[in-house]
Order: C-alpha cells, then structure tokens, then sequence
C-alpha cells in the first residue's frame, strides 16, 4: 500500500481537527497515510519555524499545510509559489517533490469562496460592501475570495494599520474596479456593510473575545467566521442572536482541507463525506472543550 506523510506547522494547533479530514481521505483512497501536527508553541520558540520546515522537507513529507502566524513567513523558504499564492500574498499549503522541492499554494481562498457560496450565497456579496477584520494571511486570501464572489467594496480593518493599508493597496492593484481600502476604526468598517468576515485569530481557543462588539453588528448584516476552533466562537454566537445569517468556519476548514489534499495527492476527495466527518469530530470536540 502507498504511505504518504504530511502535516501542519503552527502556533496553538493542537486541537485541529486536519489530521481527521485528511487520514480520513488517505483511508478513503486506499493510501496509507499520516497527518502529523507541529505545534510551535509546544516544540519550542516561534521563531524556529524556518529550522523546522527544513526539517520536515529533508524527513520525506509529501507536503505541509501552514497556519498562523508562518502563512507569509514560509514563502522566502520556497523553491516556487503559484500564481495564486504569490497575487495573494500568503501560502498555506506546500508540496514536497520526491526530489525535496516545494511548491507554495494558497487553499484558503477558495476554500472560503467554496464555503460562503454554499452558506451564505453569492447575492448576499455581489456588488456590495464587505468588512473585513485582519489583514494577516487568512485576511489576504478571504479579501481576495471576496472579490472573486463579486463585492464592489472591500474595507480593512487590522490592529497593524499598516498592514491593513497595504494589502488594500495591493487589492487595488490587482483588482481597478473594484474599491479597496483600510479603516482605522471598527465602526467605520462596518458601517454599510452588507456583511463582516473575521479573519483574526481573535475568538479562537486561546485568544478570548470578539473582534467585532455585538453593538457594531445590525440584524440585516451576515457575520462569517474563518476560526472553527470553537466552532460557535462569541462572535457567531452574537451575530445569531441579532438574527444575522452567519458562516462558521467549518466549512472553510473542510473546502481549504479538500483542495489541499487534492493538491498532496492528485485525487479528490468525497466533499460529503469530510463535511459529515468534520461535523462528528467538531461536536466531540467541542463538548470536550467545553467541559474542560
């Protein structure tokens, strides 16, 4: 049988449920695989993140997936980046080569284009204004999906005000017809928003709150989250009580895992299947989490 090891480099990942999604896949296939989780903030400092991508490409690894905070620091580290990837600005998937050379891609963005179209809809975005709050490599590739989705406007908010301004900029560059900008203030971001997209770790296990006050959010607004780790964060939690539609980020983890996978492999895998996996394991874990 035909064995394959990947994995995830990180901070705060030990929950992650991509090790389930992709040996699920592997065992679907018929390969025999492994999905090996590398957490920084457990096997030592952040800052020993280029040491251990070496590592992981001279061990064999068919490939790695890269989260916060590494999805802009890994690609000086690669051999070559996909168009998408380098407009982007931000990798999150790597294939090793049997002859060691890496290849960077960004799953992300159609990973949300994928999911907010099946959940929330493309109506909801066309021709419209969309918040979005961070500016770091998750933020990059949800700016760009929602272009793809159609927004006519796409405002920016990050605590790094300088990171905000320039990814506006560069959306602008690529993007002439379509109005990009930065926003110092919450308020001002999400005022006439058709909706919001929280793409800060802000609401995940280990960074408590919400990026955005249920006081900023209007009924009429839809709220998407890319964190699923709880998957009902506060700010999906407050965005359902003002009667907004609301996005989790589950599926954003299960299409970016899909495409991912597919990339590691050559082979798709069953969609249906990974959702109903994801929602098995994503209970379990949450209950686990929440009597902890």
């Amino acid at each position: 049988m035909e064995r394959r090891l990947i994995g995830l480099i990180g901070c705060n990942i030990m929950k992650s449920l991509s090790p389930a999604l992709h040996e699920d896949a592997f065992a679907a296939a018929g390969v025999k695989g492994h999905y090996h989780l590398m957490d920084l903030d457990v096997l030592g400092d952040r800052t020993d993140f280029a040491h251990l991508f070496e590592a992981v490409r001279i061990a064999g690894f068919a490939g790695i997936n890269v989260t916060h905070p590494f999805k802009e620091a890994v690609i000086p580290l690669l051999d070559e980046v996909s168009p998408e990837a380098k407009q982007i600005g931000a990798v999150n998937t790597v294939v090793i080569g049997r002859d060691a050379r890496t290849r960077g891609d960004n799953t992300d963005r159609v990973g949300f284009r994928r999911a907010f179209e099946e959940t929330i809809g493309v109506a909801a975005i066309a021709g419209k204004r969309a918040a979005v709050i961070g500016a770091g490599g998750a933020g990059r590739a949800v700016s760009f999906a929602l272009v793809d989705l159609g927004a006519a406007h796409v405002v920016i908010h990050d605590k790094d005000h300088e990171r905000a301004q320039t990814l506006a900029a560069e959306l602008s560059g690529h993007f002439g017809k379509v109005r990009c900008e930065a926003e110092t203030e919450l308020t001002g971001a999400m005022r006439d928003a058709a909706g919001a997209v929280n793409a800060s770790p802000v609401g995940m296990l280990g960074y408590a709150g919400s990026p955005i006050p249920e006081e900023l959010i209007a009924s009429s607004q839809w709220i998407a989250d890319a964190v699923y780790t709880p998957l009902e964060t506060q700010l999906i939690a407050g965005a359902r009580r003002k009667g907004c539609k609301v996005m989790t980020g589950g599926g954003m983890c299960v299409h970016q895992a899909a495409e991912a996978f597919r990339l590691f492999t050559g082979i798709a895998p069953d969609i249906a299947r990974m959702h109903a996996l994801f929602s098995r394991e994503c209970a379990k874990r949450d209950a686990e989490l929440a009597a902890a």
